[in-house]
């Protein structure tokens, strides 16, 4: 049998693909459990400069595997608890990895899937993807950090909407709802995800990086703690080559060339 989740490399570009289309890629023990595995690699991983995370098949993410919580409802809080563990695990894992990490979504993107993209830095989605958080159809609360970046994207009303009735939407209401950050035409969905991560890693890196943790920060701190937070991190950053990199490109004017370092 093929891994639940690939792993492979294009250029300074993980791309990871969660790998069980035959089911729409639902959540299983073992998908969990390979992609903290692989999360972790990646994360450590110097030469990665970007993550690029998608679906094989039909779809990003269809939610958990229901077959296996009905063949284990004898024993179903032991099954949910230990996988849901292990996928927490993974989801701080990429919300705390310091590069930038970008949802290729098309097809079906619910439950745990949806939770995922909500994680992720930046996504766009194909045209005819289809949005719903569906735990309320399975007697259930949500999971894989959605009910904390939720309310963030869409505020706390359009939050309960999704996550209390559970309806299907489309990707250009998932747009409008800032959900995600782009719709595309499907037969280009492949081309423009690589696209945009190979264009991130080709970017400051170590800038991103911090730029991502003082937004994730922001949620937390009053306003005179985070503006002392980027003081320090952009007088940490004009000590970087990339920096030197692009004030002598603005002054040549070209385009830096970034190496994250």
């Amino acid at each position: 049998m093929a891994d639940p989740v690939l792993l492979e490399k294009d250029g300074a570009v993980a791309v990871i693909t969660l790998n069980r289309p035959e089911v729409l890629n639902a959540l299983s023990m073992e998908m969990s459990e390979l992609l903290c595995e692989i999360c972790w690699q990646v994360e450590a991983d110097k030469s990665v400069r970007a993550v690029l995370v998608k679906g094989a098949g039909k779809g990003f993410q269809a939610g958990g595997d229901i077959a296996s919580f009905h063949k284990e409802i004898d024993r179903i809080a032991v099954h949910a608890g230990r996988m849901i563990d292990t996928y927490h695990v993974a989801v701080r894992t990429l919300v705390r990895m310091p590069k930038p990490v970008v949802g290729q979504l098309h097809g079906a993107v619910a439950g745990a899937g949806m939770s995922l993209a909500m994680n992720l830095d930046l996504a766009i989605a194909a045209e005819g993807t289809m949005f719903t958080l569906a735990y309320a159809n399975l007697g259930t609360s949500p999971d894989g950090g959605s009910t904390f970046f939720l309310p963030r994207l869409v505020g706390r009303r359009r939050a309960m909407e999704i996550a209390l009735l559970s309806n299907r939407f489309d990707a250009a209401k998932a747009h409008d709802l800032g959900l995600i950050n782009d719709v595309v035409p499907a037969a280009e969905i492949s081309e423009k995800g690589m696209a945009l991560a190979q264009k991130l890693a080709s970017g400051p890196t170590l800038a991103f990086a911090r730029t991502k943790e003082l937004i994730d920060q922001s949620f937390e701190n009053d306003l005179a703690t985070q503006l002392e937070a980027e003081r320090v991190n952009f007088v940490a950053s004009t000590c970087t080559n990339d920096f030197k990199e692009g004030v002598q490109a603005f002054v040549e004017k070209r385009k830096p060339e970034f190496k994250g370092e």
